[in-house]
């Protein structure tokens, strides 16, 4: 799988989230607030996930029907895929 602009995009922001919740470890802002922002940090990075899991699946399952195979192996791997994430 080649991984997009968008989908680095993503994870660039994910990345910059951390750094903030890092930060604001660092300055001993309250736990509510810690907590709040790593919740996001969680919900991006399970769009990322999601994302990656869904174009990845996409690509397989056109050529498995390009080379005339089942494609339901795949779907049920990328469901796994996802429900292991959580």
């Amino acid at each position: 799988m080649q991984y997009d602009d968008d989908v680095k995009k993503r994870l660039k922001r994910v990345e910059g989230q951390i750094r903030g919740v890092l930060k604001m470890m660092e300055e001993e802002q309250p736990c509510k607030d810690v907590v709040s922002q790593l919740s996001a940090v969680r919900s991006a990075a399970d769009k990322v996930i999601a994302y990656i899991v869904a174009v990845n699946l996409e690509q397989c399952i056109l050529e498995e029907k390009e080379a005339g195979r089942d494609s339901s192996k795949m779907v049920k791997q990328a469901i796994d895929l996802l429900v292991k994430s959580r």
